[in-house]
């Protein structure tokens, strides 16, 4: 199995609306990847961290290997919420992969 994390922290000149606004539209978006790609066992987005946190959203996702992975990063819903909302209004992304038994 794979585990899939991404921190991102969001734009500085966004309003607190508009972060809430962005972190939900990542979080249904991403979440309601789950069961249309073949593969994904699981997708969280954590979008109120603590204070003592110094990024804004994070992604858990678990694939049942490396290929389910590849499926989901390259499913065109996801390159979507990617380029529409993501990237957009996110200035820093940090990922790490790994498999995990």
């Amino acid at each position: 199995m794979v585990r899939h994390v991404i921190l991102w922290q969001l734009q500085d000149g966004l309003s607190a609306s508009e972060k809430e606004s962005v972190k939900a539209a990542i979080k249904s978006g991403l979440e309601g990847l789950k069961d249309k790609v073949d593969g994904v066992s699981e997708i969280t987005v954590f979008t109120q961290p603590l204070a003592s946190s110094n990024t804004d959203i994070m992604l858990d996702a678990y694939f049942a290997d490396a290929a389910a992975l590849e499926r989901y990063a390259a499913f065109p819903e996801h390159i979507q919420i990617a380029g529409t909302i993501i990237k957009p209004n996110v200035k820093s992304r940090i990922c790490m992969d790994f498999e995990v038994e």
